[in-house]
């Protein structure tokens, strides 16, 4: 095998995929230290990588050219051809990811990929790293490693670290208490609501958690939300009562905004997605409900007393739940307030204390 000197890692998707795949980009780094570590990536979620350690480029694709198809050929064209890749890891394994690997199989020697029907022949290493039983998300991608045990001592990792600047940190932590935030009482990031309203807890129950949190713990909940999420989070506001513990103004129109904002928290509480991925990645203790159909065990890596969260599968078997037939609305139904609260408060009491502390 060639020396590795340029890692191609394909990604693209959303910020949880790409947040958790950082730890793959770790484990490459610690097992090649010296090559360039190139991340393809939608445009606007670069912007979490810049001067990431473990990243050295990120190579974006706009909406423009992942909706025109020749554009996008020209471009996967473009990048195999201006550095000549000695790895290729294609975490997505799609039709349109394998033409990274099918146009440089005669460069590249190590092209790593999914075992699909479509990938044979095209890659030189394939990997059931999605079978059943093959661990969480992260345990999962780091499976694709493991073709190159052949050639070098491969050191896989778990951290998915992001990086917060202290510039950045403290421009946030200036904006919050011009924002009214007292950092001497706890300050918590909630997203109530999320990009697909049907993922998220009824509105009823997350109100009553909600309130159950500021009357135990007096804590400043700031509400984040993109988009048509706004008129939703401001509507929960206002039901409960414009609670002055309750916070809408404090707004990150970026993700690099959103990881300071977070960074200045004590804790995050909401609806699984994007947020949650990017608070555990920070460091920041976070409790997530997971709706029907996205499994904690696989997307709630190093779960313990630090990263926890709720999911229908912890009261109702999933094999059970499609045995009885049981509906959406029904399976999001057993993520009631009060088991909400009996795994939420113990946590929050000992991360608050320690924090007070």
């Amino acid at each position: 095998m060639r020396e590795i000197r340029h890692i191609l890692v394909i990604r693209f998707r959303r910020v949880g995929d790409s947040v958790l795949s950082m730890a793959l980009c770790h484990g490459l780094r610690q097992t090649f230290p010296e090559a360039q570590i190139d991340f393809v990536i939608n445009e606007g979620i670069h912007t979490l990588y810049e001067n990431h350690p473990d990243v050295d480029r990120c190579i974006t694709f706009n909406n423009d050219e992942n909706q025109h198809f020749f554009t996008y050929i020209k471009k996967v064209w473009r990048t195999v051809h201006d550095t000549r890749y000695d790895l290729i890891i294609d975490m997505r394994t799609t039709v349109r990811t394998l033409l990274f690997s099918l146009f440089t199989r005669f460069r590249t020697p190590l092209r790593i990929g999914e075992r699909k029907w479509y990938s044979c022949g095209i890659l030189s290493h394939r990997v059931d790293h999605h079978a059943k039983g093959t661990g969480n998300r992260i345990q999962q991608n780091n499976l694709l490693l493991r073709p190159l045990d052949e050639y070098v001592h491969v050191k896989p990792s778990e951290d998915f670290r992001l990086y917060v600047s202290d510039e950045q940190r403290q421009r946030y932590h200036q904006l919050m208490e011009e924002k009214g935030i007292d950092f001497k009482r706890p300050v918590l990031l909630a997203t109530p609501t999320a990009r697909l309203e049907y993922k998220v807890l009824p509105a009823e129950t997350m109100k009553e958690v909600l309130r159950r949190i500021i009357q135990t713990f007096d804590a400043q909940i700031i509400f984040n939300f993109a988009g048509k999420e706004r008129d939703i989070a401001l509507r929960y506001q206002h039901e409960l009562n414009d609670d002055p513990h309750i916070f809408t103004t404090i707004e990150a129109p970026s993700l690099p905004d959103l990881c300071a904002l977070t960074a200045n928290c004590h804790f995050f509480f909401g609806n699984e997605g994007g947020p949650r991925h990017l608070a555990q990645a920070l460091g920041v203790p976070s409790f997530a409900i997971f709706p029907p159909g996205i499994r904690k065990s696989i997307w709630l890596p190093n779960e313990g007393k630090r990263y926890a969260g709720i999911s229908p599968d912890d009261f109702v078997p999933l094999d059970v739940q499609l045995e009885r037939k049981m509906t959406y609305a029904e399976r999001m139904n057993l993520l009631t307030a009060d088991r909400i609260w009996e795994r939420l408060q113990p946590m929050l009491a000992t991360i608050l204390a320690k924090q007070n502390n």
